[in-house]
């Protein structure tokens, strides 16, 4: 093994890695306070690719790189934490999740362990894949490209080297690619933007740009008076601060936003260890501190803020998120000081060899946790049934084949209706359809209840996944199929208002868009839902009883849903007072009163996730709404 030196320890490096860890750290813990948090990964992206390939470019000037070394270096630096953390999330998770969570986390774990977390995120993507909040492991997707840039750059680099390759013309080549696709790709699919490593590793290369300069160009950076240091590092820090004031989860993610906090960072590590941000703040004891645990800090936070939130069944109050924070570093520091750094700072050729079969184990049973569906016979998943009902979509997307008939749109309305290669629409029964129901997600829970509250209407749902109006292409076709067919007299909207608030067009507001909706369908019977009760917790938490770590409830406060329903209501109310032709399916007051909305009355569960009714529900709200309403 080599004895050069590797790196120059900064411990300004270590001071912008714990504001990094703290940015992630506060924006999981405390979501609506600091909503541009997730940034924090960005900087550790810049960090880790000035890191890695000032190791690399150091090594092949000096004719001295080995892969052994190198990845021996790495396996010893991440494996003992992320073995650490994956083992305490496999072994709570036995003792506290049921079986289809535990199948899931298994999934999870292999996916740590193999470093392809993002790509195993990438695919469960969609509308109605779990909750965020409930993967324990969630944010190893970052390791996962950090693991992959890792894997992928060094031999890259060596190959150029070998064939004398301009390493400068390399590098920036692959920036140059990885942006224009992260820009390219964003308007066709942020979910792939956000997780693929071809779309981000130009924010790690932007850190192996700064290393080429800082190996082989150093009197560039060195030069600089100690004012001109200060400068600039003070500029990389109020572009940061720009990054924190103008990027949110609502924005276009990675994309240009994303510039912001690379160039911001580049930037802080460009200046140097002598500019007097990085020398008095950065270097500062505390944050050099929370620096040298930010990585087991990060990878320990999340599955201690995820558990807490199963345990609790609901989002944790503001002090059981700090106390989860501080067991964070608690955590934290226990396994940077026993576990990370013995084996970081071994000399043992064995110890790597230890790791490396401590991650296959891991990994092996997570994946087979997997496969054997969760292990239900663990006591953990034998609990008594309190509600009967459906869990997931499976059973209610079911349900309508046998009883109902697929719909025969004209075909202006079938293209308008694809999702992917299928339609995806019902109707009451062959012939003429008198009513429709437009809408996302929302509509389409409707339509089982109504579809047999009203055997003698032919009903159809027509559904997209956004918000439904007029001036939304993704609707347009739908309305107009719908303005010109005279047998079609009612039309239902609904739609998951709260959360589409969000896909209002700029300079519009709810009340405006509806009304040029509802002014399109004039000459229609217009009904308008106000939507159906959101909750904090998932139904599996109502429909089971009998566990000892996890608590289980199947009610919430009311004030809870009216928080949500107070942003949205006043402009459906208001298109009812202008307009004689709508009416307000008010379905909400079916699942509250003023105390509590309920999941289940009676041993019957209503909803398939916290805000998806299931079959019972609609079949439910279908009934109540026969009762109280003529629909004709």
């Amino acid at each position: 093994m080599s004895n050069h030196p590797i790196v120059k320890y900064r411990a300004d490096i270590d001071g912008l890695r714990a504001l990094a860890v703290l940015l992630v750290v506060g924006y999981h813990a405390f979501p609506s306070k600091i909503k541009s948090g997730f940034i924090g990964v960005d900087v550790f992206f810049v960090i880790s690719g000035f890191l890695i390939s000032t190791i690399i470019f150091e090594k092949l000037s000096h004719n001295d790189f080995s892969f052994i070394e190198f990845y021996s270096r790495r396996i010893k630096r991440i494996f003992p934490s992320l073995i650490t953390v994956l083992l305490g999330c496999f072994l709570f998770s036995w003792l506290g999740l049921l079986a289809d969570e535990f199948k899931i986390l298994g999934k999870h774990i292999a996916g740590g362990a193999g470093f392809i977390s993002n790509l195993i995120l990438w695919q469960e993507s969609g509308y109605f894949d779990s909750s965020a909040d409930t993967k324990p492991l969630l944010h190893l997707w970052s390791l996962g490209i950090e693991e992959q840039f890792y894997f992928i750059w060094p031999l890259l680099l060596w190959a150029s080297w070998k064939k004398k390759s301009n390493l400068l013309i390399v590098t920036l080549s692959i920036i140059t690619i990885s942006f224009l696709l992260n820009i390219i790709i964003i308007n066709k699919d942020i979910t792939a933007t956000f997780y693929s490593p071809l779309t981000r590793f130009w924010e790690l290369m932007t850190g192996a740009l700064l290393s080429y300069f800082k190996v082989y160009k150093e009197e560039l950076l060195t030069h600089w008076s100690h004012k001109k240091k200060t400068i600039i590092s003070s500029l990389g820090f109020f572009i940061l601060f720009l990054a924190l004031v103008f990027i949110s989860s609502n924005s276009e993610f990675p994309g240009w936003w994303a510039l912001l906090p690379t160039v911001g960072t580049s930037l802080i590590i460009a200046a140097g260890d002598k500019a007097w941000i990085n020398q008095k703040i950065l270097s500062s004891k505390p944050l050099v501190w929370i620096g040298l645990i930010s990585f087991p800090l990060y990878l320990w936070h999340w599955p201690i803020l995820t558990f807490l939130k199963i345990v609790v069944t609901e989002f944790p109050t503001r002090q059981q998120r700090l106390i989860a924070v501080a067991l964070s570093f608690v955590f934290a520091w226990i396994t940077y000081a026993a576990i990370e750094k013995p084996f970081r700072f071994s000399k043992s050729k064995f110890s790597v060899y230890a790791l490396i079969t401590g991650m296959l184990c891991i990994g092996t049973a997570g994946y087979l946790t997997y496969l054997k569906n969760g292990l239900p016979q663990r006591f953990a998943n034998q609990l008594k049934v309190i509600n009967e009902g459906d869990i997931g979509h499976d059973i209610f997307h079911q349900y309508p084949y046998g009883k109902f008939v697929l719909c025969t749109p004209d075909d202006l309305l079938k293209d308008a209706l694809k999702y992917g290669e299928y339609i995806r629409c019902f109707q009451t029964k062959a012939g003429p359809i008198d009513t429709v129901i437009i809408g996302d997600s929302h509509a389409e829970h409707l339509f089982i209840g109504l579809a047999l509250a009203f055997p003698n209407k032919n009903i159809a749902y027509y559904t997209k996944g956004s918000i439904p109006f007029y001036s939304n292409s993704e609707y347009s076709k739908i309305y107009d199929s719908v303005i010109s067919n005279p047998r079609i007299t009612t039309i239902i909207i609904s739609a998951y208002w709260f959360v589409r608030w969000g896909e209002i067009p700029s300079g519009s507001s709810l009340e405006q868009e509806l009304q040029k909706t509802v002014t399109e369908l004039r000459n229609k019977k217009i009904y308008i839902t106000d939507d159906t009760p959101n909750f904090s917790f998932s139904p599996k938490h109502c429909k089971y009883a009998g566990n000892s770590i996890r608590s289980f409830k199947c009610s919430e406060k009311t004030s809870f849903y009216n928080s949500q329903h107070s942003t949205f209501y006043p402009s459906i109310e208001a298109i009812f007072q202008k307009n004689p032709h709508v009416t307000i399916l008010k379905t909400s007051r079916y699942f509250c009163n003023t105390e509590d909305c309920f999941m289940a009355q009676n041993g019957k569960l209503f909803f398939r996730d916290n805000g998806h009714l299931n079959v019972n529900g609609s079949i439910y709200l279908g009934n109540k709404i026969k009762a109280d309403y003529k629909i004709k």
